[in-house]
């Protein structure tokens, strides 16, 4: 027999979030840790709101959310306050019930210079990586590091030079304005939009753009990222962030080993390595110059004949399944923030987001 096409609707509902969600969720994998993570930052999160007043939405909530906008690439805020509010899979990751009303999207706006005042995207980075069970995952002796291009918020319109000099274009809003023949640089023009963006191209046959540049060092064991950096953009930034993220990331001076790619090939860089006790397992850049010699590398047998350069060469390449992760899935290709810090924060979530992704299957595997 047929069914009638209506409308089952009742007055109440006794079925929860939680109910709705398959036990075998990978969701249900990764809440556990997001939440022991949270529970870290407890005390960090009571110096960062006043003891009176009326009760904000609670920032574990707030990061819950965003979270969520990097495991499921939401595009904007807006969007992900429209999938908070009739997505029962959102509800029950953020901590809403059935019927509680989803807050305003300015809640973000508001909210975020107060969690990077207290740096909490890196404190939730951090938190994660220290839970007992993700520590046996992370190698304490061999990483790689790799920096990418984020694209800047900002039109290449805005780049004007900065003594207002600039020849005026189209009439409009999004005039027409030609850049033939004018010379423009990082020390002569600025973004009007996004001061902090830089103009950069990171190899020959690309086109200039506006953007950030951001690293992270990873651990060649299991992929995990452990450290993050976002810079502005310019030629030696990934080698001082590489060797920030180094100093920040050892707790003793035993020796380590450093995989990257032949933009790390330079002596001044391979020479701080050393000091550090740290061995450079550095591709080698060996192209042939304008003259038709051979470049001279920074990296000797010293470090070529041991067979662990070789693993660290095919290991470090990895790396770019990180930087696939957070430009595709957590739609970090080009930002949706302006300025250094809103960027980098966004940037450490999305590391943290790949991170957590990765870890019930790591750890489900055996030791």
């Amino acid at each position: 027999m047929r069914g009638e096409d209506e409308r089952s609707e009742s007055l109440f509902s006794y079925v929860s979030c939680a109910a709705r969600v398959p036990k075998d969720h990978p969701l249900r994998a990764v809440r556990p840790m997001v939440e022991e993570a949270l529970q870290a930052l407890s005390g960090d999160f009571d110096e960062l709101y006043a003891r009176l007043g009326r009760p904000s939405v609670p920032p574990e909530k707030l990061l819950r959310a965003l979270l969520l906008q990097a495991f499921y690439s939401v595009r904007s805020e807006r969007q992900l306050m429209e999938q908070l509010d009739y997505n029962l899979l959102f509800r029950w990751f953020v901590g809403l019930s059935m019927d509680a009303p989803i807050w305003d999207v300015t809640v973000f706006t508001k909210n975020r210079d107060r969690l990077l005042e207290g740096e909490i995207a890196a404190k939730f980075f951090a938190a994660v990586l220290n839970q007992r069970e993700v520590k046996r995952l992370l190698s304490d002796d061999h990483f790689s590091v790799d920096g990418t291009l984020i694209e800047a918020w900002a039109s290449m319109k805005s780049f004007r030079r900065n003594d207002g000099k600039d020849e005026d274009g189209d009439p409009g809003r999004n005039g027409e304005r030609s850049f033939r023949g004018e010379k423009r640089s990082n020390k002569t023009h600025a973004s009007t939009t996004d001061p902090e963006a830089k103009l950069y191209r990171k190899s020959d046959g690309e086109g200039s753009r506006l953007c950030y540049m951001g690293h992270v060092l990873m651990e060649n064991r299991n992929g995990l990222i452990v450290e993050t950096e976002l810079t502005e953009a310019c030629g030696t930034a990934e080698r001082e962030a590489a060797l920030v993220m180094i100093d920040r990331h050892r707790p003793t001076r035993r020796r380590i080993t450093l995989a990257g790619d032949k933009a790390f090939d330079v002596t001044d860089f391979v020479g701080d390595l050393r000091k550090r006790k740290v061995t450079p397992h550095i591709a080698i850049d060996a192209h042939l110059t304008k003259t038709g010699k051979r470049r001279k590398t920074a990296i000797d047998a010293r470090t070529t004949r041991h067979p662990g350069y070789v693993v660290s060469q095919r290991v470090r390449k990895r790396i770019e399944e990180v930087f696939g992760y957070i430009k595709s899935v957590a739609v970090l290709r080009k930002t949706r923030h302006r300025g250094r810090r809103r960027v980098g924060f966004m940037f450490t979530l999305a590391a943290a987001a790949y991170n957590l992704v990765r870890m019930p299957k790591l750890l489900g595997a055996p030791p």
